[in-house]
């Protein structure tokens, strides 16, 4: 099924007692809040709802709470969903540091023609607040708990998902939530090993600097070692920095490509003159 309008349901009012009542969402990885980086894991929704408290967040999204405040997730999903009018709901925990928009493109376009779609963690445990719901059955069951209780306050969340025709997807990155300071720990450390940190980094500066363009990381690297190589090496950071500055100034991927590729080419013809006269003559 190919992804279609999607609307996002964000949980973000948890007590927290195992963070000794720390502000979770607001908790720091990798120089970015969690409830940010979940925020961009999921831009393409058409509505982005949180539930909770609020607090500044790196893009617009509709707040609410629900009813009452610290009611559980089944009452706060119940808050959510009624904001919402897609056909489908991607509902997440805020507290999921390794969720990607590619993980997230995955879910939605496994909901196939049952009624959703939950990850499974590494140890194979459901994890029904990293899913894609189709919106119709999932506030029919909502309804119907919430007559057949009187409440949805309190309620755990397995007596709305085992109602649910619910496929599984294992992803065990994705799926891995903070509940804990270690956790909080592990997953500090995870976006500083050796293959992942250079795509940490480059998200978090193109978040923080509010940047949405695609950057060929390997391109940019190449064009840093040539200048710095070819040239010297005070050049790599000089070089990156001006032509990242003609990109901005002709505006979008295509004048960032040639900008580097220009660069390169120059950094080629730099390199060359070291070598001897009839070589550069060429």
């Amino acid at each position: 099924m190919t992804p279609g309008a999607y609307d996002a349901v964000i949980l973000a009012g948890g007590a927290a007692r195992r963070l000794g009542g720390a502000d979770k969402p607001a908790l720091r990885v990798g120089g970015r809040a969690l409830l940010d980086r979940v925020l961009a894991a999921c831009r393409g929704a058409r509505e982005t709802v949180v539930v909770g408290p609020r607090r500044p967040t790196a893009r617009p999204v509709r707040w609410v709470r629900e009813e009452p405040p610290g009611g559980g997730p089944v009452a706060a999903l119940d808050a959510g969903v009624r904001q919402t009018t897609a056909p489908v709901v991607l509902v997440l925990s805020a507290d999921l540091p390794f969720l990607t928009p590619e993980t997230v493109t995955t879910l939605l376009s496994e909901v196939g023609d049952g009624d959703g779609v939950i990850l499974t963690d590494a140890d194979g445990r459901d994890q029904p607040l990293v899913a894609a719901y189709r919106a119709e059955p999932l506030r029919r069951e909502l309804a119907l708990l919430a007559a057949e209780h009187g409440r949805l306050s309190g309620l755990p969340l397995r007596l709305l998902t085992s109602e649910l025709s619910l496929g599984l997807l294992h992803h065990p990155t994705a799926s891995f939530d903070c509940d804990t300071w270690e956790d909080i720990t592990t997953a500090r450390a995870r976006i500083r090993e050796h293959g992942v940190v250079l795509d940490e980094w480059i998200t978090a500066v193109k978040a923080e600097l509010g940047i949405d363009l695609v950057v060929d990381t390997a391109a940019l690297l190449d064009l840093a070692r040539d200048a710095a190589h070819g040239v010297a090496r005070p050049a790599a950071p000089l070089t990156t920095f001006l032509v990242g500055y003609a990109a901005a100034q002709g505006g979008g991927p295509e004048a960032l490509a040639e900008a580097m590729r220009k660069a390169s080419a120059l950094a080629a013809r730099w390199a060359d003159e070291a070598g001897t006269p009839e070589q550069s003559a060429g």
